[in-house]
């Protein structure tokens, strides 16, 4: 009796191969995650003397809410230009007004003698300098151009007396370097240290005025 050729039977064949498809299938896609960006390290200023002569209180910036998340915020004014936009492969590592906060904090820290305070300290303040966050997108004038605005409202308040000393409107625009998320995290970083050193000098020369009048 002729022994039968050794094989597979077609139905485990199919089978396996049913399997196998069915694997490739729940396996999801591999995907690139979005390149994460901050304004970069919080450049060195020396400085003869303290700017700030009071202690003072720096709550967390606040914001609208379409800039409440970590997308990097663009507009085409040659196309629906009331249409915000997000980058889909950039995004900041945290809501805007989250970073200027930090590097807020960080100039005005450096400039005084007596130092900051946030509402989380339970310290007490002299003054309380509120900053609200009004613009901070990408504006693309032509598909090969473009410049980012960064507006604010700065609101200085005598903490002991609940008064309002002085409010001040900032806005700072700069090109940026290339027509991308890049450039724009490149002129954000020096757009927003444009502000906090001009929000610095404000406050000084407030306080210095409050000082005088005592």
């Amino acid at each position: 009796m002729n022994a039968k050729p050794a094989g597979t039977p077609l139905g485990l064949v199919l089978v396996i191969f049913a399997v196998a498809l069915a694997g490739c299938a729940l396996t999801p896609p591999s995907q690139e995650l979005p390149a994460s960006y901050d304004l970069g390290p919080l450049p060195r200023h020396e400085r003869a003397q303290p700017v700030l002569s009071a202690t003072v209180l720096l709550p967390d910036v606040a914001a609208p809410s379409w800039l409440d998340g970590p997308g990097i915020v663009y507009r085409l004014v040659y196309d629906e230009p009331a249409r915000l936009r997000t980058y889909a492969k950039s995004r900041w590592k945290a809501p805007p007004a989250a970073l200027l906060s930090q590097r807020l904090r960080g100039h005005f820290a450096a400039a005084t003698q007596r130092g900051i305070v946030t509402g989380d300290d339970g310290a007490r303040a002299d003054y309380m300098i509120r900053v609200e966050l009004e613009d901070f997108s990408q504006i693309f004038s032509a598909p090969g151009a473009s410049r980012v605005a960064v507006r604010a409202r700065s609101s200085l308040v005598n903490v002991r007396e609940r008064a309002l000393v002085a409010q001040r409107a900032f806005s700072f625009e700069r090109p940026a370097p290339s027509p991308d998320a890049p450039g724009a995290v490149t002129a954000f970083a020096g757009a927003s240290d444009e502000l906090i050193e001009s929000l610095l000098e404000w406050a000084g020369e407030q306080l210095h005025a409050q000082r005088q009048k005592k």
